[in-house]
């Protein structure tokens, strides 16, 4: 990614935003400008300095890749008539949106993939990050813990997706780590110091834990000192339970 500039490495100041249609890319071509509801707004949309477009479907060759990105040059609310004043009618007129006024589109070099086609909202990471990513889980910046164990994941060739949500019974769970299997799949939870003491929160992941087993998903939850100082034990844990569940579902014979 030569033409890339250099940017800040901790803050989270690229969001990564998803693409719909042609008509909302020609936009940010032509017009310069991309809208988000306020309701619905990532936590890093005042501190993004940089806007990726994560392509989907109607793109039909181009789909399920990021390979445009702006910077972004200012930021207000309005209400969507304001920025579609030929659809007054529209049921959504009167909601605020941000437009996010941005400066030339560029083109990376490679695109960022998804191997699995998967559908995301947002992804707010760091420049570092998204100089880097090869994939779109490269791109995640949840926490270190869950940073070093993709990254070992990556080394044994375990192919992951990280924050992947999954609908069972008309709720939606996000999982830190879905692992795909023949015979089933995995749920990796990495669990922090503080949510162990929490008891409300062991409350919640008991019943979650067993609507995704329900679901024919294998749960396993990592702590802090797992996986700061027992990683390889975690791994051959992870392993075995993939084994269990017959063995890695690799991209190749993943539905797209």
């Amino acid at each position: 990614m030569g033409a890339l500039m250099p940017g800040p490495t901790q803050r989270r100041d690229v969001l990564v935003a998803i693409m719909n249609n042609r008509r909302d890319l020609e936009i940010a071509r032509s017009q310069h400008w991309y809208r988000i509801p306020v309701r619905s707004a990532p936590k890093n949309i005042e501190e993004a300095q940089w806007l990726a477009f994560y392509q989907t479907k109607a793109f039909g060759p181009e789909r399920w890749a990021i390979r445009y990105y702006a910077p972004i040059l200012g930021r207000t609310i309005v209400k969507r008539r304001e920025l579609f004043p030929d659809q007054p009618d529209h049921p959504r007129a009167e909601h605020e949106y941000y437009k996010l006024e941005l400066g030339e589109l560029r083109c990376l070099e490679r695109p960022i993939v998804s191997r699995r086609g998967r559908r995301i909202v947002f992804i707010p990471t760091t420049w570092e990050k998204f100089c880097r990513a090869e994939e779109i889980n490269d791109l995640f910046h949840e926490s270190p813990l869950e940073d070093a164990l993709y990254a070992a994941l990556k080394r044994h060739r375990i192919e992951s997706e990280r924050q992947f949500f999954v609908r069972i019974g008309g709720a939606r769970y996000c999982l830190d780590f879905a692992i795909f299997c023949r015979r089933g799949n995995v749920d990796v939870e990495c669990d922090g110091d503080a949510w162990h003491s929490d008891p409300k929160a062991l409350h919640r992941d008991r019943q979650r834990n067993n609507v995704l087993t329900s679901a024919g998903w294998a749960v396993l939850r990592f702590g802090s000192r797992e996986l700061r100082g027992q990683m390889r034990a975690c791994l051959h844990l992870i392993r075995a339970t993939i084994r269990a569940q017959g063995g890695l579902l690799r991209v190749e014979g993943a539905r797209r």
